[in-house]
């Protein structure tokens, strides 16, 4: 059975006694592939669509190293990118935006806003990942925001979400990893099986010091099956899952394949596409 990394994105953070603690800067070290992921963009729209995508919207942004990373793809390329925190957008501009040359920082446009409210430029790619729309616990909350993403998209535009599950997603765990200069620890604390409610953290580790409860989040556990049904409902014409493959240690290798049939790991990690 499959392995995979726990799943993460930045929300609610515990102030750290450590002076040069960057909670940012671990978190994408640990958790995020900006460059792998937009190439993954590109390559999907350009099977399904059969030309290229330029605009792209990021719901749930955080730093928006994503957004960052599309620009680079072409000098074509723009990118919106949307959340309420201010915290992490300032960020964003002051480490991720400031290493782009001036022209491509021009193309990168940031809103702080609610996503279940904004109206931007219509997107050839919409996404919302690092699984940060599992904020949203109700199906009614959860249509609404993917009415709200049909809305903004262009008129052969995709919307793209990642989604986990595995049946460690029903126990107490901790999923740990080790960089270079400081370790990762992925916790779930719980699970209701009538609410599929469960919280989670992130907690870093420098040296011998312990960091905890860095990033929070209070999630409903959305299934697949039920993701798309509402994505349908949402007025969405067609759907796919992408799969991710495994390496020779059952790992996740990082690797999405379009498929209809999937594997009964331990854990895993997916991305449903969605068709306007």
């Amino acid at each position: 059975m499959a392995k995979r990394r726990g799943p993460s994105r930045k929300r609610v953070q515990k102030k750290s006694q450590f002076v040069n603690f960057d909670k940012y800067d671990l978190y994408m070290k640990a958790v995020q592939s900006p460059d792998a992921d937009v190439e993954f963009l590109r390559d999907a729209y350009r099977d399904l669509k059969k030309k290229k995508a330029t605009i792209l919207r990021e719901d749930f942004c955080g730093t928006f190293a994503l957004s960052c990373e599309w620009v680079k793809l072409s000098p074509k390329n723009q990118s919106w990118g949307v959340d309420l925190d201010p915290e992490p957008i300032d960020y964003g501009r002051r480490h991720v935006l400031s290493q782009l040359k001036p022209a491509q920082q021009k193309r990168v446009h940031l809103v702080e806003a609610n996503v279940l409210e904004i109206h931007l430029p219509e997107a050839d790619i919409s996404i919302a990942v690092n699984f940060s729309y599992f904020i949203f616990k109700t199906r009614d909350l959860m249509k609404k925001y993917f009415q709200q993403v049909l809305k903004s998209l262009k008129k052969d535009g995709l919307f793209f979400v990642d989604v986990f599950g595995g049946s460690t997603c029903q126990d107490e765990a901790i999923d740990n990893h080790t960089f270079k200069g400081f370790s990762y620890h992925w916790e779930q604390t719980g699970f209701d099986p009538i609410t599929n409610e469960a919280l989670f953290y992130i907690h870093f580790k420098i040296g011998r010091k312990k960091i905890e409860k860095v990033f929070s989040y209070d999630w409903r556990l959305w299934t697949i099956p039920e993701l798309r049904e509402l994505m349908i409902e949402a007025g969405f014409k067609k759907t796919h899952v992408y799969w991710e493959g495994t390496n020779r240690k059952g790992e996740g290798n990082g690797v999405f394949t379009r498929t209809e049939k999937g594997e009964p790991c331990d854990s895993w990690i997916a991305y449903i596409v969605a068709e306007k």
